[in-house]
């Protein structure tokens, strides 16, 4: 009796675990939306930061391949746009101020929003229309 009650036990806490188990693999594969353009890489902001959803506006844009804004680095330091950074800050490869000829933060910022937006003509450009108050 007493093995019967412990077989259904260890059961009960196998099926439970199952569940917590198909749970949570959803949620460890799934990007948490951004709502905010990461500022990590600055030691203090001279705008607010810029509002930005990033799945509603991949969605939009209809972007799906994530290189095209997650670009990565070569080995002579120019931009691989054939390997995705995703998952690294900019500012891994991009320090706020910059001696070595790189291009610098905020530039890189700017380069890869305002240019993508002009060059679409669509989504904002002016510092107003991101970084708003």
């Amino acid at each position: 009796m007493k093995r019967k009650h412990t077989v259904q036990l260890l059961a009960s806490l196998a099926a439970i675990a199952a569940l917590v188990v198909l749970y949570m693999v959803p949620l460890a594969f799934a990007q948490d939306d951004m709502t905010e353009v990461p500022a990590d890489g600055f030691a203090t902001l001279q705008r607010p930061r810029v509002a930005f959803e990033h799945d509603a506006h991949n969605e939009k844009a209809e972007l799906e391949d994530c290189v095209i804004c997650h670009h990565s680095k070569t080995e002579d330091g120019k931009q691989d746009l054939e390997n995705s950074s995703e998952g690294e800050p900019c500012s891994s490869c991009h320090a706020e101020t910059r001696t070595d000829g790189g291009t610098p933060l905020m530039r890189a910022y700017h380069k890869q929003c305002i240019g993508c937006h002009k060059e679409k003509a669509k989504g904002p450009v002016a510092c107003g229309e991101c970084h708003a108050k």
